[in-house]
C-alpha cells in the first residue's frame, strides 16, 4: 500500500524566511509575488521566488505563489506575464481567488482554489474540482465532520488552516475594510485588510444602552489544532497550513519546527502516512509555539461550539503563562510559583480593568524579579493576584535568531576498489546514483586496522554538505590513502550528488483543463467577487445568467453585508437564546458596533448559528 503523503505548508514572508521555513521541516511554502497578494506588505521579486523555489527543490519541497486577489481589466494582462515568469522561475503551483484566471492562457501551472473562493460548502468544492482546481483550501470555520463529508463526496486535494491568527469573517466575504473609515475601495480582496476587527468596538442596543464599551468585540484568538492532526488527516486533509506571512522569523522557525515534530510522530508506526517531501530535520531548540506570537489558543469550531475563541481584552501577543504575582514591592514583584523568567524577557498582565500592561525585566534575584528603568511597581496597575504572562522569552528568541536547524538527506555510500584505483559510490534516500572515482597508485597498508578506521572517518565526514551518512559499507583491502585524497574523494561525491538533486526536475504540471461544468446557481451577487471580464465570461459559460459586480465595483447602499461570522458576539457575552434560560429583552432588539467613526447593525441569524455584520 502506497502510504498518504501529508504536507506541512509553512508561510513565508520572504526568501529568507522561506528558506527556514525550509531548513525547520517544511515540505511546501507560500510566498506572494510582487503583486496580486492578500497580504500585500510580502510581495517578493521574481528572482527571489527562483532561489527559493531552487533550494526548495533540493529537498523536493514546493513553492506555492499567493496570487489571490481579485482583479481589474486593466491587471489581467500583467497578471498573466507575471503567472509566466512565476512558472518559468519554479513555482509549483498558484493559490488564486480570481476565476477570471481560468479563462486566460496560462502556463501549465497547477491551480489552487484559495480560502478566499469561501470554500465552506460541498456544492462549491464539487464545482472547484470539476472546473480544474488541483486543490481547494477549506474555510476555516468547517468542524472535523464537514471536513470528512467533503472528503468522501471529492477527490480533490484539501488543505485546512491549522495554526495562526483567524479573520472573524469567512474569508472573502469581508468587506470590513472596504467600508470603515478613509480605506474607500481598498479591501481585504485587494490585499489591503485594515484589520478593523482587531480594534476596540462599543456594542450598543437600538435604545441606546452600551452593553460592551471599546472591547476587541471582534478579535479572536489564535488557531492550535496541533493536537488534533492525526483526526484532520482521517477526515482527509493532506496539506496542514501555518497561517503568517506577516509573522517574524522566530514565529516561522518555531511553529515550523513544532508541527514538523507533530506530525514526524503521526507518521510512526505503520500509520499509512509519509512525508511530501524528503530529508530529515535536526534541531537545536525545544519548538513551543507559546513562546512566538500567540493570543491565546483555540481549536475553533473543529468540534463544535466550545469553549472560548475571542480574545476581547487585547489584540495582541500574550505569550507563555508564567503565574500569579504574590506580592509587588516599589522595586520588584515575586509570583507564587517557581519560574525561569530571566533578564530582557518581556512580562505582560490585564490590569483589573482587563487592559494589557507590560514591561521588561531588567534582573533577577532568586525569586525577587525587577522590572527595568524607573518604574515603581506599587504605582503601577499591578496587583497581589494578577496572571502574569512571558511575551518575550529573550533567551528562547536569542537561540532562534540564530542557527536553530539543519535539513539533511539521508545517503547511503560504499568505498571499493577499480582496476586503476577506487571509487565511491552513493544513493540518497530519493534513489539518485553518483560514483566518483580516483586513478591512483594502491598502496597496502603496514597497519590495516588502522586504515579501515580512517577511511569509516574520512568518508562519512558529512559534515556541512546536505547529506547525513545513513551506511558506509567497504569493499576494499586495507590500502594506505592519504587524507587528503580521501577528503578529496568524498567532496567529489558530495558535490556530484548535490548537482543531481539540483538538476532533478520533479515539478508536476497542471491537468488538461476538464471540460465545463455547471454552477450551482444561476445568480452570483456582489460576495463573488467578480470585478473583470474575464470573471464574468467564466460564470456565463457555466449557466449564471445574472453576475452582479464585486463590492469594490458597485455602489451598495445600507444594509449590505460586510462580514459574514460563524463566530457570535451574543454566545461569547453568554447570552445565546439557544444556551441561556433567562435571557435579557436587551439581546433581541437590534444592536449595533460602533467605533470613533462608524456605526453598523448587528444581524443574527440563530437558525444558521451566524451572524452578519451589515451598514446602516
Amino acid at each position: 500500500m502506497i502510504p498518504q503523503k501529508l504536507e506541512l505548508l509553512s508561510p513565508a514572508k520572504n526568501k529568507q524566511f522561506g528558506m527556514a521555513a525550509i531548513n525547520h521541516g517544511a515540505d511546501a511554502v507560500y510566498i506572494g509575488a510582487g503583486r496580486f497578494g492578500a497580504r500585500k506588505a510580502a510581495g517578493n521579486p521574481v528572482s527571489e521566488i527562483e532561489e527559493l523555489a531552487s533550494y526548495a527543490h533540493l529537498y523536493n519541497a514546493k513553492v506555492y505563489i499567493a496570487l489571490n486577489t481579485i482583479l481589474f481589466d486593466n491587471e489581467l494582462n500583467d497578471a498573466r506575464l507575471l503567472i509566466e515568469r512565476l512558472w518559468n522561475a519554479g513555482a509549483d503551483a498558484l493559490i488564486i481567488q480570481d476565476m477570471g484566471l481560468l479563462e486566460m492562457d496560462l502556463p501549465p501551472i497547477p491551480l489552487f482554489a484559495s480560502t478566499q473562493v469561501d470554500n465552506q460548502n460541498l456544492a462549491r468544492i464539487q464545482f472547484l474540482e470539476a472546473s480544474g482546481f488541483e486543490r481547494v483550501i477549506l474555510a476555516r470555520e468547517l468542524g472535523i465532520s464537514e471536513i470528512a463529508q467533503i472528503s468522501k463526496a471529492s477527490t480533490v486535494d484539501l488543505e485546512a488552516f491549522v495554526h495562526g491568527a483567524l479573520c472573524a469573517c469567512y474569508s472573502g466575504q469581508c468587506y470590513f475594510s472596504a467600508a470603515i473609515g478613509n480605506r474607500g475601495k481598498r479591501s481585504a480582496n485587494r490585499g489591503e485588510c485594515g484589520q478593523p476587527c482587531r480594534l476596540p468596538l462599543t456594542l450598543i442596543s437600538e435604545k441606546g444602552q452600551v452593553l460592551e464599551k471599546e472591547r476587541h468585540l471582534l478579535s479572536l484568538k489564535d488557531m492550535n489544532r496541533s493536537d488534533y492532526l492525526g483526526r484532520l488527516a482521517e477526515a482527509g486533509i493532506t496539506s496542514f497550513k501555518i497561517e503568517g506571512r506577516l509573522k517574524d522569523l522566530a514565529y516561522v522557525k518555531n511553529v515550523t519546527a513544532f508541527y514538523r515534530q507533530k506530525l514526524d510522530l503521526l507518521m510512526t508506526g505503520g500509520s499509512g502516512y509519509a512525508p511530501a517531501s524528503s530529508g530529515r530535520t535536526f534541531f537545536s531548540f525545544v519548538p513551543n509555539p507559546v513562546k512566538t506570537f500567540n493570543r491565546g489558543e483555540t481549536d475553533y469550531f473543529l468540534f463544535g461550539r466550545k469553549g472560548t475563541v475571542h480574545s476581547f481584552d487585547t489584540p495582541k501577543s500574550l505569550g507563555e503563562k508564567i503565574g500569579p504575582v504574590d506580592r509587588v514591592d516599589p522595586r520588584y514583584l515575586t509570583l507564587k510559583q517557581a519560574h525561569d523568567i530571566q533578564n530582557g524577557d518581556g512580562l505582560c498582565y490585564r490590569d483589573k480593568k482587563g487592559t494589557l500592561q507590560g514591561f521588561q525585566v531588567n534582573s533577577r534575584d532568586q525569586d525577587k524579579v525587577y522590572p527595568s528603568g524607573r518604574l515603581n511597581l506599587k504605582k503601577s496597575p499591578l496587583f497581589p493576584g494578577a496572571l502574569i504572562y512571558r511575551n518575550h522569552d529573550h533567551k528562547f528568541l536569542k537561540k532562534l535568531a540564530g542557527s536553530s536547524a539543519e535539513r539533511k538527506i539521508c545517503l547511503d555510500l560504499s568505498f571499493s576498489e577499480t582496476p586503476e584505483g577506487f571509487v565511491l559510490k552513493g544513493e540518497d534516500e530519493d534513489g539518485n546514483m553518483g560514483e566518483f572515482r580516483v586513478d591512483m597508485e594502491k598502496i597496502l597498508a603496514q597497519n590495516e586496522s588502522a586504515a579501515l578506521a580512517s577511511l569509516n572517518k574520512q568518508l562519512g565526514k558529512l559534515g556541512a554538505s546536505m547529506f547525513y551518512l545513513k551506511t558506509l559499507v567497504i569493499h576494499s583491502k586495507s590500502c594506505f590513502i592519504p587524507i587528503r585524497d580521501l577528503n578529496f574523494i568524498r567532496r567529489g561525491l558530495l558535490e556530484l550528488m548535490t548537482a543531481k538533486r539540483a538538476g532533478a526536475d520533479n515539478r508536476v504540471s497542471a491537468a488538461p483543463r476538464p471540460a465545463l461544468v455547471k454552477y450551482p446557481e444561476n445568480q452570483v451577487d456582489f460576495s463573488a467577487n467578480v470585478s473583470n471580464e474575464k470573471a464574468v465570461e467564466f460564470y456565463k459559460k457555466r449557466g449564471v445568467i445574472v453576475v452582479d459586480p464585486a463590492f469594490e465595483l458597485s455602489v451598495l447602499g445600507s444594509g449590505t453585508t460586510v462580514m459574514t461570522l460563524r463566530y457570535c458576539i451574543r454566545r461569547a457575552l453568554g447570552a445565546c437564546p439557544k444556551e441561556t434560560k433567562t435571557f435579557p429583552k436587551v439581546w433581541n432588539e437590534p444592536l449595533f458596533l460602533e467605533n470613533t467613526k462608524d456605526r453598523f447593525q448587528v444581524l443574527f441569524d440563530c437558525k444558521h448559528c451566524r451572524m452578519k455584520i451589515l451598514t446602516l
